[in-house]
């Protein structure tokens, strides 16, 4: 019981020192991490309002964004930290703090497993064991990269949870139990509990290197890894396979340039404590004295040479692994992320930490100290020559330098006296820490931007609340102001929605309809055009407005129900995106001109596939088109990819499209003049293209005409749970019911009771065919690879159970043979006839 209540305080104050630093560091910066406002804290939104039954839909599928999306693979990706469930337990408006939380208890978490670990690694004093994991815990990747993500600092704790799992394998122990901790870390987190079961490999094959063992041994603990694994990962089986349909599903990720030309300064740079800035590199600084235990790994003799070389080999590898294509790629699941290819940096981090302990367990000697100092010097001058370091780094190098040779070096020489090294001790942990929390300060970089819990914030969100009237029609809590995930954030029934899951059906239907995206497609916004919000049941909208707190819902035309009816017999017409809103309204409701050159540098014309307009000189006029619509109507424009500004009927607005990455929504120029004349100026930034049709023109009252038509004969009653959808239909309907939902893989729709089957996608809409004639449908989602998961599982569980049972049986100690008391008599017949003669 002494042995363990050390190390539980061991390990409890290295979790609580990193959680402390932390902390701190944020509390000198002044602000939240920068990011969590922008996914975290509208997923810890949407999680509080499933807690506490106020979301529209449930983990299955989530009616607030994308005017609905499969909502279960998302809630694997960013709420499965086991941390981020307690946020339920606040106010629904502290999302920042319930990040932030998050966050701090996965570091404390992380660092404490890590200071565990290096005790299994290595036999060593155990408060080094603290001051060596908070290296692990502070480096610069956490509040570079995972602060601002509590869904990736769960592979904080993954990796040394993992290592510790090997560690089983190697001592053939705990089989069971190893499995468990795979299946916990792959169901907090896929995406970091891939890059540290690798790690955790890598660090398992060079502990067999390190040390010669009987081949026979290293196969039995290479069989006992790979079949725990296997077992833990198909323990989390529903995980995997919704995860790996969902983005089968998804919309691709937009190309990007992998690796930048950052060059060996650049990366050299970011091993010193508190630099940052410049190309993008990993961040994978653990601190002064994590890199000068590495550097000094090398000289220190009182390792095994067998042992230094295998380490050195592996970080050399790592290292080499991060800065190629084919392998940053292997890192990250063969799809390198848009936001950066150094997700994966703290694997690099949490092996430094690993390889120097290796170092400081043998006690380095003064040699060992030089020879690591000489190293950092190298690195600080090869750095400062490409890379700009901050003064504060050379002030860390110097001072924290210092201090810590001289802790190290009172260690080495007087390792007996245990009044001076506990000084020592103490003195190095308060160095290593205070270098860690300046190291995290300046990570954190400058201010936070917007906040997402603001006044305004709670504003909209009362607005939106009081304005709700779902399922009758939708309240949208456009114009996406706070965050890309504003319906998550204030509760709506919108189509914004930014996720790597994002179903391609779901991106393109709302790119057709005049919608605008981001990030090539994996971030959409909510329509913007009358007609648009009409296709999905958008009555009340939020928008900008007088109010203290800036914003006020401002009534909508009125829309038809959720459920409509298109009659037979109708092709869609997909020539342009009025054509498209059109088709699935049921009634012509635009004018279409075909626009003429009128004006400025010519355009090139391509057909069908639209304009080329050319760069617009300084100071010179831009290209003109000229269009003749109704009298009285309202024209719009939609210039899809269109860089540059646009001007039309006193309207002036700026048009920020890249393709393929941004499009540009549907915007409204203004009414029609009593000539019919439309004349839209481009003044364009570089050459880009528009549609061949650009310009649309909505008649007066033909949008009212249209909606009151679709109210008469669509659904008189609409129901929707969590992930089903109910309407009564006017008697003897025909045609095909119109679900103004995008037609993600995984519905299932029936007409009048039938049988269930895959709706049809009207232009990606949901579309269930009416037959002879139907007075109700229903409908369900049911995400893909769900239930394939659940049988993986469940037969996974069922042979780890066996296993478990099966190794205590095996391991059950045998009981002696129990001892049969004899009377007296009957134990002198026995010596009588077994026992020496007398005599």
């Amino acid at each position: 019981m002494g042995a363990r209540w050390r190390e539980a305080r061991v390990c409890g104050v290295a979790g609580g020192a990193a959680t402390a630093g932390y902390a701190l560091a944020a509390a000198l910066h002044g602000a939240w991490p920068p990011g969590a406002a922008e996914v975290a804290v509208p997923f810890h939104a949407q999680l509080w309002d499933l807690a506490h039954g106020r979301a529209p839909g449930d983990l299955l599928f989530t009616w607030n964004s994308g005017y609905g999306a499969p909502f279960l693979a998302d809630f694997f990706a960013n709420l499965m930290n086991p941390f981020s469930w307690p946020a339920v337990l606040l106010p629904r408006g502290q999302g920042q703090l319930a990040v932030f939380l998050t966050a701090l208890l996965s570091i404390g978490l992380g660092t404490a497993l890590m200071a565990h670990v290096l005790g299994r690694l290595h036999a060593g004093p155990h408060w080094l064991r603290a001051v060596a994991a908070l290296g692990y815990g502070l480096c610069a990747w956490v509040p570079t990269v995972g602060g601002a993500a509590p869904m990736w600092l769960w592979g904080l704790v993954s990796l040394p949870l993992l290592v510790l799992a090997g560690d089983w394998c190697l001592h053939e122990r705990r089989w069971v139990a190893g499995s468990l901790c795979v299946a916990l870390a792959w169901a907090g987190n896929l995406y970091t509990a891939a890059m540290a079961t690798l790690t955790a490999g890598l660090v398992l094959a060079v502990r067999l290197l390190a040390v010669r063992r009987p081949f026979k041994a290293a196969v039995r603990t290479t069989g006992r890894a790979v079949t725990m694994a296997a077992a833990g990962i198909a323990l989390a089986a529903p995980v995997l396979f919704t995860a790996v349909r969902a983005a089968q599903e998804a919309q691709p990720e937009s190309p990007v340039q992998p690796l930048g030309p950052s060059g060996l300064g650049g990366h050299l740079a970011q091993l010193l404590p508190g630099t940052g800035g410049g190309p993008p590199v990993p961040d994978v600084s653990v601190g002064l004295l994590g890199l000068l235990l590495v550097a000094g790994l090398p000289f220190n003799r009182r390792v095994r040479p067998r042992e230094r070389a295998v380490w050195c080999g592996l970080l050399a590898l790592v290292v080499l692994s991060f800065v190629w294509t084919p392998t940053v790629l292997v890192w990250h699941g063969l799809a390198i992320p848009a936001g950066g290819p150094y997700r994966v940096a703290f694997v690099l981090s949490g092996l430094l930490v690993l390889a120097g302990w290796v170092s400081l367990a043998h006690r380095p000697d003064r040699w060992t100290l030089l020879g690591g100092a000489a190293v950092v010097l190298l690195v600080a001058a090869i750095a400062a020559a490409r890379h700009t370091v901050p003064v504060s780094t050379w002030l860390l190098l110097a001072v924290g330098g210092a201090v810590l040779l001289g802790a190290l070096g009172t260690l080495e020489l007087r390792h007996t006296d245990r009044r001076a090294g506990a000084t020592a001790t103490a003195v190095l942990g308060c160095a290593v820490l205070g270098g860690l929390v300046w190291s995290a300060y300046a990570a954190l970089g400058g201010p936070a931007g917007a906040t997402a819990t603001g006044a305004s914030v709670r504003a909209a969100y009362a607005a939106v609340r009081q304005s709700a009237d779902w399922p009758r029609a939708r309240t949208d809590p456009g114009p996406h102001s706070f965050t890309p995930n504003d319906p998550l954030l204030l509760d709506g029934q919108g189509g914004g929605y930014a996720s790597g899951y994002l179903p391609t059906v779901t991106a393109l239907l709302l790119h057709d309809l005049g919608a605008g995206w981001a990030a090539g497609g994996r971030q959409t916004a909510s329509v913007t055009d009358p007609v648009g919000r009409a296709l999905f049941a958008v009555r009340t909208q939020l928008a900008d407005g007088p109010t203290p707190a800036g914003f006020t819902v401002v009534r909508a035309a009125a829309a038809p129900p959720l459920v409509t009816v298109v009659p037979p017999g109708r092709a869609p017409d997909t020539s342009s995106v009025w054509s498209r809103q059109e088709s699935l309204l049921g009634s012509p409701v635009y004018d279409v001109p075909e626009p003429v050159p009128d004006g400025g540098p010519a355009p090139t014309a391509h057909g069908t596939s639209g304009w080329s307009v050319p760069a617009t000189p300084a100071g010179a006029d831009g290209t003109a088109f000229a269009a003749v619509c109704t009298p009285g109507g309202t024209a719009y424009f939609h210039g899809v990819w269109f860089a540059g500004t646009v001007s039309a009927l006193g309207t002036a607005y700026r048009s920020d499209g890249e393709q393929p990455t941004t499009a540009v929504p549907i915007h409204e120029l203004g009414p029609v003049p009593a000539d019919g004349r439309v004349r839209v100026v481009l003044h364009a930034d570089a050459v880009t293209q528009v549609p061949a049709r650009p310009i649309g023109c909505l008649r007066p009252g033909a949008l009212e005409a249209a909606v009151a038509r679709l109210t008469r004969t669509g659904a008189t009653r609409v129901a929707a749970g969590g992930h089903t959808v109910t309407a009564a239909l006017p008697p003897g309907s025909t045609g095909t019911a119109l679900l103004s939902v995008p037609a993600a893989t995984g519905w299932t729709c029936a007409a009048d009771g039938g049988t269930s089957r895959a709706p049809v996608a009207v232009l990606g809409m949901v579309g269930v065919p009416l037959g002879a004639g139907a007075d109700r449908i229903g409908c369900s989602f049911r995400p893909p690879g769900l239930d394939e998961g659940l049988t993986v599982a469940l037969a996974a569980a069922a042979v780890t159970a066996l296993a478990g049972v099966l190794g205590r049986l095996r391991h059950r100690p045998t009981r002696p043979p129990r001892r049969v008391r004899r009377r007296p008599a009957e134990r002198s017949r026995h010596e009588g006839v077994s026992g020496p003669r007398s005599g």
